[in-house]
């Protein structure tokens, strides 16, 4: 599998795709209780 994807172009993402990815991972949390894992979004 690795070698599709190293045959590949390289990728240009936009600045702001880059910025939403990056808002996005900071405001997501993560919370274990009772051996159960619970996502929010802190937005």
């Amino acid at each position: 599998m690795a070698k599709i994807y190293s045959n590949t172009q390289e990728l240009n993402p936009k600045q702001e795709t880059i910025n939403f990815i990056l808002n996005y991972s900071k405001a997501l949390s993560l919370v274990t209780y009772n051996e159960m894992e619970f996502e929010t979004i802190l937005n």
